[in-house]
């Protein structure tokens, strides 16, 4: 069953933003991702250099994990443009406020990932994604892709493993009182997530970058794009 990629409908996704039920799951993911590390991975993946001048998250959700993001990330990414951007208006005042105290300026941004990188004054040094690649199918996937690959200099994802491992563990997310809701997405989540180079195999124009993709931690699958300086 882990052979291939298999996508379907996350329950979260068609969730009215004030559900109950979504409020909670949102809740839930902010302890699935610190188990996860992927805040920690992302971190590590950026690297300690010069600080870019602007961040874009791509379903960003309520923006828990930008903060993460922002407070592993070295104390000298200061003054960074963030935008967080998701379908679903989520993003509280005071996850605004967190990254403004981080040294960062936050902006929410409400739009489909695709339709914003559509738009022509839309780029940034750095985009992120957390769980979110996962959500599409291969074609989708490459048209997503390709229009990162025309908006920045540096990509890093970490999405969900697709192994035996996070399997089980994503049937077992109940120990610590996950909702019904999270419980069906996380496996849901590893059955279209990601291993070997598939991300890098969907990659556009991969002689001017410079692709990293594998394991990392027991659960997480990492992507990491670079554009290569012009010879």
């Amino acid at each position: 069953m882990l052979a291939q990629r298999i996508v379907t409908p996350e329950l979260l996704d068609h969730l009215a933003p004030g559900d109950p039920r979504a409020v909670r799951s949102r809740r839930d993911l902010r302890r699935v991702n610190a188990i996860m590390r992927n805040a920690r991975i992302v971190a590590e993946a950026l690297g300690d250099g010069t600080p870019p001048g602007s961040i874009v998250e791509l379903g960003a959700g309520d923006g828990a994990w930008l903060v993460q993001l922002a407070r592993a990330l070295p104390a000298h990414w200061s003054d960074v443009r963030a935008v967080l951007l998701d379908r679903q208006d989520t993003v509280s005042g005071s996850t605004l406020a967190a990254l403004t105290g981080r040294g960062w300026r936050p902006e929410a941004v409400t739009a489909d990932a695709l339709d914003w990188l559509a738009q022509r004054d839309a780029a940034a040094d750095v985009v992120v994604a957390n769980l979110f690649l996962h959500h599409f199918a291969p074609d989708a996937l490459r048209e997503l892709l390709g229009a990162i690959a025309s908006r920045t200099q540096i990509f890093a994802a970490c999405e969900p493993r697709r192994s035996p491992t996070a399997l089980c563990a994503s049937r077992m997310l109940g120990v610590i009182g996950c909702s019904a809701v999270t419980r069906h997405d996380a496996v849901v989540s590893v059955r279209a997530g990601f291993s070997g180079r598939e991300l890098s195999a969907l990659w556009p124009d991969r002689e001017s970058w410079e692709l990293k993709e594998h394991e990392r931690g027991w659960f997480s699958h990492l992507f990491v794009a670079r554009r290569r300086a012009p010879t």
